[in-house]
């Protein structure tokens, strides 16, 4: 698999991960046969959850953020 997949954020595919690579190491021919999609799309559908609870988490904190910055532009609004 793709280094840059084995992340911390990705911890949770692990196992649909190491399907896929044990299915690729079956050979060649399985592979173009279409063996292995089944495991190929179990570790996109994995990656693409994982991917959406990055973004929502994201999301939440930048809210929070923003609702920080707001308020201390209203104070300095207030003060002026």
């Amino acid at each position: 698999m793709h280094p840059h997949l084995h992340t911390k954020d990705n911890k949770g595919c692990d196992e649909v991960m190491q399907a896929l690579e044990e299915c690729h190491a079956r050979g060649f021919l399985y592979r173009c046969t279409g063996g292995c999609n089944n495991a190929k799309l179990a570790v996109n559908m994995c990656l693409r959850g994982e991917r959406l609870e990055r973004t929502r988490k994201n999301r939440e904190e930048a809210k929070v953020k923003r609702a920080k910055a707001e308020a201390a532009w209203a104070k300095i609004d207030a003060e002026s």
